[in-house]
């Protein structure tokens, strides 16, 4: 297997003429530039269009790419053909995309270079274009800057939509593929040498694009930007709490939960949803009889899951999720990794933050952001994201009103085995079905609620 990287590759087939925008990557950053491309393709090209690109996509490693499946079903019926090189465990030969006629798999020695790279290459008769880029090695990285969560990774990269880059680089990913399935391989450089041969003559304007581009890009880096000022308000709430408390942990814990407060206040719709949330998770928990200390940390998580809503817009909390869109519907999307940046700079609250950074991973496997499946998901997680979602449908959001219990739970159990451990959905079950004969009632807090939550900074 080659060592070098396709980038390497290219830079060196052209003589070192790179674009400008050759340099290195957030992870987030390339997740835009790649969405702007990929939409490109959706909103120009129809299941019946004459003029169809060829699409070829290196997806590294790591089952998170997962997510990604979903939307690639959607390019597929707008492409004339989608090469995806990926782990053989990375999901995508499990889900319906996988299965399409003009979807090839080729699944990746986990010994070659390209588990390292991720790479996006369109070619089209109206128009060509492609990010290319390869994963930092650790000795790369700076002894302190080693990425501790995903959006940390750190990529040597480029895009372009300079034609010559793009068939150069088409080459080579083709002759990289080659090993692993030469009829493949011969039919991909058949594909492109018809694209080079009918090439359109008149350039397809792509300012839309480049548009598109920049929308990503600058709300990938105000997500970025919102890290740093989560951080920054929270030294100022660190200096508050540091009059109340002579430990240090202790009082960037009482600002991290008067953030978590905070959040709750801006959301007039559903201010008690912490308190909620921590109670509910801590029921669920305390039927699978976890011990003291998971039922601490999963109590305390449920008081912080919206800390990464500390700096969003208030749209995000006034319509419906469906509704949001651009940089709000990214915030929502992101939350729970936004919040655990934020709680990574406590390292006594890792476990807490783990717990939030994975909420949204689904039972099925399709879930962000490391696509784990079943019982690769710690409980704590589970929890927490099946106590988000019931508590979320009981309170009115946007133009949505609020759901009664029974139809709260009617929702979650559409979603068992799918997003939900089916255990946990029993257990909910039993103790809704108990609510609803007026045996017990729903606890509004958890059984302890820290002292600055209540109180009036």
């Amino acid at each position: 297997m080659t060592v070098e990287s396709s980038l390497q590759q290219l830079k060196r087939a052209s003589s070192g003429r790179l674009p400008s925008s050759y340099g290195v990557y957030f992870k987030n950053t390339l997740v835009a530039l790649c969405h702007a491309l990929e939409d490109h393709i959706l909103q120009t090209s129809s299941p019946d269009s004459t003029n169809k690109p060829l699409v070829l996509v290196t997806f590294q490693q790591g089952k998170w790419y997962l997510q990604e499946a979903e939307r690639y079903l959607d390019i597929a019926r707008s492409s004339r053909h989608i090469a995806i090189a990926a782990v053989a465990d990375s999901g995508f030969s499990e889900h319906k995309t996988g299965s399409l006629e003009n979807v090839s798999l080729v699944n990746l020695d986990n010994s070659d270079s390209l588990v390292n790279e991720w790479n996006l290459i369109i070619l089209s008769p109206d128009y060509a274009s492609m990010v290319l880029c390869h994963e930092l090695s650790p000795e790369e990285y700076r002894s302190d800057s080693q990425p501790q969560i995903d959006t940390e990774r750190k990529f040597y990269g480029l895009w372009t939509f300079d034609r010559d880059l793009v068939e150069k680089a088409a080459s080579i990913l083709i002759e990289r593929l080659h090993p692993y399935n030469p009829s493949l391989a011969a039919d991909l450089s058949r594909q492109q040498q018809e694209i080079s041969q009918n090439i359109n003559p008149i350039p397809t304007d792509l300012t839309g694009v480049v548009s598109r581009i920049v929308t990503y890009l600058q709300t990938s880096q105000q997500q970025l930007v919102t890290v740093s000022r989560q951080a920054r308000e929270l030294s100022d709430l660190e200096g508050q709490a540091s009059r109340l408390n002579k430990n240090l942990a202790a009082n960037k814990l009482q600002a991290f939960l008067r953030m978590a407060q905070k959040v709750d206040e801006r959301d007039i719709d559903n201010p008690l949803a912490s308190l909620q949330v921590a109670a509910l998770a801590e029921m669920l928990g305390q039927l699978l009889d976890l011990p003291t200390l998971r039922l601490r940390r999963l109590r305390l998580a449920g008081l912080l899951y919206r800390i990464g809503l500390a700096e969003a817009p208030i749209e995000v909390f006034r319509q419906r999720a469906s509704q949001l869109e651009g940089a709000n519907a990214l915030f929502w999307r992101d939350r729970s990794v936004l919040g655990a940046q934020l709680l990574a700079t406590m390292p006594e609250l890792a476990p807490i933050q783990q717990i939030i950074y994975h909420e949204f991973e689904y039972w099925d496997g399709s879930g962000v952001p490391n696509g784990l499946k079943g019982e690769e998901i710690s409980l704590e997680s589970r929890i927490l994201g099946l106590s988000a979602y019931f508590q979320e449908l009981t309170q009115p959001r946007g133009d949505r009103l609020a759901l009664d219990l029974g139809e709260s739970l009617e929702r979650c159990q559409n979603y068992s085995g799918i997003r939900f451990d089916p255990a946990l959905v029993e257990k909910l079950t039993s103790v809704i079905r108990l609510c609803e004969m007026g045996w017990m009632q729903l606890p509004d807090r958890p059984s302890q609620v820290p002292a600055v939550w209540l109180e009036s900074v």
